[in-house]
């Protein structure tokens, strides 16, 4: 029973608010993403939307369907990954493409979260905040433009003038023949979002209820005394961002700063040091039920992983890009 009751087996309320409501939702914006991105392939709007990105996706050496993925990640990081899976699954894109695909959405995925981060930070830290929250647009900007420069030294160049390669024998048309083909593709796939996603998204919860990511969290805390350059007071904030959510991050970090234990700089400095530690676990709870429900649960630990070693990178980057120039300020 203690197990039981320790999951919310034994409490309705807590089993609905805890798993059942989110996992539908997910599944439900999945779902909507994955009609959408079919629909948007029929129409062969995918030309169209790339326009928008064409002088990047031309210098990276990638496909059009990369270039309306970058597009409409502004909107739905959901919708831009089906679509990359849908022309890596049809042959259109090589795996390697797909890396660099995923990795040049780093900027408009960012831009999804980029006014709730700010207008959520700014209450706590003040000004401290539109120097935190640029130099995390900053680092997504840099994942973007080093994946389209990479992407042109290892991507092989595209044909002469060719931006838009998806076949054009895959065209609907006409409204009617776009949703025909979109319902058929969403039937054949989604079936299988279903088998991954519910068992990977139950399984989150389990380490969640069960002690999982704290144990992770525990581990992760005893090893930020090696951060010898913080703040002495500003490793608490790194450790609220690695034991709870942004908010409470930015709740101490606020009193701290108005104590006047902590300098705007020392804010800035704890803030993107504890995004960085903080940022695996937060994406495998988060962000890998939803992808291991598009790509294959392979594909989606390798996506992430790359991703996040990549956000780390550049989130450190523009870190001590901050420190050594504000070192004597």
């Amino acid at each position: 029973m203690d197990i039981l009751h320790q999951l919310g087996l034994t409490d309705w309320n807590v089993l609905w608010a805890g798993l059942l409501s989110p996992l539908l939702r997910l599944v439900f914006f999945i779902a909507v993403g994955l009609m959408i991105g079919n629909l948007i392939e029929a129409l062969n709007w995918t030309h169209g939307v790339a326009r928008i990105a064409a002088p990047l996706v031309r210098m990276g050496h990638l496909r059009d369907v990369a270039g309306a993925s970058f597009s409409m990640a502004f909107f739905s990081t959901v919708t831009a990954n089906t679509m990359l899976a849908g022309s890596y699954e049809k042959g259109e894109m090589s795996r390697r493409e797909l890396v660099f695909a995923n990795l040049f959405n780093s900027t408009p995925s960012f831009f999804l979260h980029l006014p709730t981060m700010f207008f959520m930070a700014v209450p706590f830290i003040g000004q401290a905040a539109v120097t935190y929250v640029g130099l995390v647009l900053a680092a997504a900007v840099l994942r973007t433009l080093g994946t389209v420069i990479m992407g042109r030294m290892m991507l092989p160049p595209l044909p002469e003038g060719c931006i838009t390669c998806i076949l054009e024998n895959e065209r609907s048309k006409g409204w009617g023949d776009a949703l025909r083909k979109s319902w058929k593709r969403f039937l054949r796939r989604m079936p299988r979002i279903v088998y991954i996603t519910v068992p990977v998204y139950v399984l989150v919860y389990v380490l969640t209820r069960t002690g999982g990511f704290d144990a992770m969290r525990d581990f992760m805390t005893e090893h930020v005394t090696v951060l010898a350059f913080l703040n002495p007071e500003g490793l608490s904030v790194v450790i609220l961002h690695l034991a709870a959510e942004f908010t409470a991050a930015l709740s101490a970090a606020g009193m701290l700063l108005q104590s006047g234990a902590l300098s705007p700089r020392d804010v800035v400095l704890t803030l993107l040091v504890g995004n960085i530690l903080s940022s695996p676990m937060r994406a495998f709870r988060h962000q890998f039920p939803s992808y291991a429900g598009i790509f294959k649960p392979g594909l989606a630990l390798f996506l992430i992983g790359i991703n996040q070693a990549l956000r780390a990178a550049s989130i450190a980057c523009m870190a001590v890009l901050y420190f050594w120039w504000t070192r004597s300020v």
